[in-house]
């Protein structure tokens, strides 16, 4: 009787030592996943996920992926361009906002991340708050452009024909808090007169609208229009810059135009959501600083009439400064015009 005890208790024992061994595996699995700092050190063993917060075929799209390319080669992973357009980019960048902190969903956003939260008083993210910034990619040009058939010859005839006709006159945009939108903004009040305003799921179908003849005009960025200026299938009226850009040597500015005040840059970054490891974040901004010397990034953005940010700007730091900076430049000028996004 007792050595069949004693089998049942020593049966017993393994039993219970099997089932903790077990337990503690699951523990340490589960621990292993999730983004926390025990796999910055491994970081990236799989694929990685850009959310650009507008649509395919954009200048901020064009952007992407024309550093994804190099950063993949360089993190060694494949890196994916997601498009999630819609709510003047707060859509996508709310997911990510809400995306495992783990370096494996990131976001590509403009000038428009500094506009949100004056256009948004609901917003569902805080741009401060809820990421971390990885780093500045480029500062894009805009350009003020027309279809062929549009009436006016340069940015003074426009201005002029624009307030005269201003019941008429439509003026594309890619939402509420889009660049394009925040540029048509200041041409509005060179005409000082409200236009009829279309706005689009991104610039890309907008411009695709604006070559048909469907809409008037548009400010785009350089990205999206120079091949279409070069290719004549749209006029150009000037670039939203101080001085001439050499894609476009033969393009006024519009302070030669006599309107300094439609001055405006697109500038681009990197972020993660903000419980991401700073170890992550450093992988990624070192690829990325890495991308933007890359021979054929540093063509293709010429080409496209911009250049990548320099050193000094590829770094958290500063683009945490320059955030700052335009949230409290673009919010009084958001307020004034009486817009809201929906």
């Amino acid at each position: 009787m007792d050595a069949d005890r004693s089998t049942r208790l020593s049966r017993g024992t393994r039993t219970r030592i099997v089932a903790l061994a077990a337990a503690g595996l699951l523990l340490i699995a589960s621990c292993g996943q999730g983004g926390g700092s025990d796999d910055a050190s491994t970081y990236p063993d799989d694929s990685i996920t850009i959310v650009v917060p507008f649509s395919a075929g954009g200048p901020t799209d064009t952007v992407t992926r024309l550093v994804a390319k190099p950063m993949s080669k360089d993190l060694g992973q494949e890196i994916v361009v997601k498009n999630v357009e819609g709510a003047g980019g707060t859509l996508g960048a709310g997911d990510v906002a809400d995306a495992e902190a783990d370096g494996y969903t990131l976001l590509m956003h403009h000038i428009g991340m500094s506009t949100a939260p004056a256009l948004y008083p609901d917003l569902a993210f805080d741009p401060l708050k809820d990421f971390k910034t990885i780093g500045l990619v480029t500062t894009v040009p805009m350009t003020i452009v027309s279809n062929n058939d549009f009436a006016p010859n340069n940015l003074e005839e426009l201005i002029t024909y624009a307030k005269a006709n201003a019941d008429k006159v439509t003026i594309a945009n890619a939402g509420v808090g889009a660049a394009s939108h925040l540029c048509g903004l200041l041409v509005e009040k060179a005409v000082g007169a409200d236009l009829n305003e279309v706005p689009y799921d991104g610039t890309g179908p907008a411009l695709t609208d604006l070559v048909g003849g469907q809409v008037d005009f548009m400010c785009d960025q350089t990205t999206n229009t120079v091949p279409q200026i070069k290719g004549k299938k749209v006029k150009a009226f000037a670039v939203t810059t101080p001085e001439r850009i050499d894609a476009l040597p033969d393009l006024q500015t519009t302070t030669e135009a006599g309107q300094p005040d439609i001055e405006v840059g697109v500038w681009h970054g990197l972020y993660a959501p903000a419980e991401t490891p700073d170890e992550i974040v450093k992988a990624v901004t070192d690829a990325l600083a890495k991308a933007l010397k890359d021979p054929a990034v540093v063509k293709k953005f010429a080409d496209l009439g911009t250049e990548p940010a320099p050193d000094d700007q590829v770094t958290p730091e500063a683009q945490t400064k320059l955030l700052t900076e335009q949230i409290d430049l673009w919010s009084p000028v958001i307020k004034e015009a009486g817009v809201k996004g929906s």
